[in-house]
């Protein structure tokens, strides 16, 4: 696992090479620099022969600042009422991608500030695009970085998120044979050593066959290959104090598809290693949590990684299978298989859930295409009953844009509900329908309707004795970079997000 250092450099002389800096990145309007007037002047001088300035990134022989280099990172118009916070983050990744390559190796990021109400968090945003810069993948030799920032407040939850979010990128990155699933278990294993998140690894299959039998079924070709063969990876992280959240996260680890015997084609199969992004964000924020550990929070979490294989023994569509909570369910498309995957885990949370106070629960998955086709690079939030009474879809969106990982918020209807209805009277619902999900109305809301029931938690709606509140997080379409999505480097969404939902809403 590679690691990136974030320093407060708030120091008088910083910007004049104080501390080592190499170089600095100026990411927005440096006329708003109120407080750096150097800087402001050079940009000023440079305007006068460059007409690039304030148009694109671009570096300056800057003699007396640190390192000699300035390197400007504009953000463009941000008054239209569409733009957001995500400029910050383009704009610190284009102007840390300069200075890298100009061999800085101590950047010195100074961010401008801005007025607006949707940019409240454009120093924390532009961290992050610097962040995903700088990352290098765990199997590449990368130069160590540091990263100073002025005007940091919180210099210990920068360092703990960026760790969770490489750990991310490198569970949700890594090839189908570097992150088959018992390399991601030992991958978590490794990474909670010695830390306050405790881990235990279900690998045994006559336990998972029994306990999880919907998961089993996706993993059948899988089972004989051990290189391949499934894991449930089991998280728990609690806080000191009286305990005010208590959260549980189910992770989709499908480290690779083939779609089974519903077997991709015409190199659908491309990509198909970062089927597993919904599991490595669940343990990106674990990984937060471990070096943060804040008080009062409980998470628990259960990741599902598994192999879609195609083999002699891999199940096939009209398959009759019964879940971990008891529904009895005929399988549509085997390669509708992550909702599979998360009905299981999820019914073994529903039942810790349902013994804890004001629990919430939250399934995060690259589940479907449609989601991409319905809302481009953007993910994807669905409540039930009993989260959207609370308004909780409203909140995390809310949250999403003021860190950068936008979602649209979904509603589940009576129509995801139809197509799911059993076939016949052998069965109680049918997985999936018979083609992909992009090609089928409310491709991404149906799926909700399937993981509610077959989990058990329709028994935990609003009219129950004990009703738990549930929002389903579709990333399929921004879990990896929409400049590639086949081989583009994984965003690491929603681990920011989400930590700002836990800890400060």
């Amino acid at each position: 696992m590679s690691k990136l250092l974030i320093v407060n450099a708030d120091h008088a002389d910083a910007l004049f090479g104080e501390g080592g800096w190499d170089a600095v990145v100026v990411v927005g309007e440096p006329e708003r620099l109120e407080a750096h007037p150097e800087i402001r002047q050079l940009v000023s001088h440079a305007a006068h022969v460059d007409a690039r300035i304030g148009r694109e990134p671009l570096m300056l022989l800057a003699p007396g600042l640190a390192g000699g280099r300035l390197v400007l990172a504009p953000t463009g118009d941000l008054t239209a009422e569409y733009e957001d916070v995500r400029r910050f983050a383009e704009a610190a990744q284009a102007g840390v991608g300069i200075a890298l390559r100009a061999g800085a190796r101590k950047p010195l990021l100074v961010v401008a500030e801005h007025d607006d109400l949707r940019y409240s968090n454009a120093l924390e945003v532009a961290l992050l695009g610097a962040g995903h810069e700088i990352y290098q993948p765990f199997d590449v030799a990368g130069p160590d970085v540091t990263l100073g920032v002025l005007g940091l407040d919180d210099m210990a939850r920068a360092n703990a998120l960026e760790n969770g979010r490489i750990a991310a990128r490198d569970l949700c990155g890594g090839d189908p044979e570097q992150m088959a699933p018992p390399a991601f278990a030992d991958y978590c294993v490794e990474l909670f050593a010695d830390s306050p998140v405790s881990v235990s690894v279900i690998d045994d299959p006559e336990t998972l066959v029994r306990d999880y039998p919907l998961l089993s079924a996706v993993a059948r070709a899988s089972f004989a290959v051990p290189r391949h063969a499934p894991r449930v990876v089991r998280l728990e992280y609690v806080g000191e104090g009286v305990i005010s959240r208590n959260w549980f996260l189910a992770g989709k680890g499908v480290t690779f598809d083939t779609g089974g015997a519903d077997l991709k084609i015409g190199g659908a199969m491309a990509g198909m290693s970062r089927d597993k992004g919904g599991a490595a964000a669940v343990a990106g924020l674990m990984a937060t949590l471990a070096q943060l550990q804040p008080k009062g929070v409980r998470v628990v979490a259960e990741l599902g990684l598994v192999r879609n294989s195609i083999g002699s023994e891999a199940f096939v569509p009209d398959e009759i299978i019964e879940s971990h909570a008891g529904v009895k369910v005929r399988i549509g498309n085997t390669d509708a298989e992550g909702r599979l995957v998360l009905a299981d885990v999820l019914s073994h949370l529903r039942l810790a859930a349902a013994e804890s106070d004001d629990p919430v629960m939250m399934s995060l998955a690259t589940l479907t295409g449609h989601v991409g086709r319905a809302y481009g690079p953007y993910s994807a939030v669905i409540e039930n009953g009993v989260a959207r009474g609370q308004a909780m879809g409203g909140q995390l969106q809310m949250v999403s844009e003021l860190w950068g990982e936008p979602f649209e918020l979904s509603r589940l209807r009576r129509e995801d509900y139809a197509q799911v209805a059993a076939r016949s009277p052998s069965e109680r619902l049918l997985s999936s329908n018979n083609g992909a999900s992009v090609n089928i109305a409310r491709g991404h809301q149906f799926p909700m309707a399937f993981l509610v029931q077959a989990s058990g938690l329709d028994q935990h709606g609003l009219g129950s004795d004990h009703p738990i509140a549930y929002m389903h997080l579709d990333i399929a379409a921004s879990a990896v970079e929409k400049r590639d999505p086949l081989y583009g480097q994984p965003t690491a969404a929603p681990v920011a997000t989400l930590l700002a939902n836990l800890l400060d809403h």
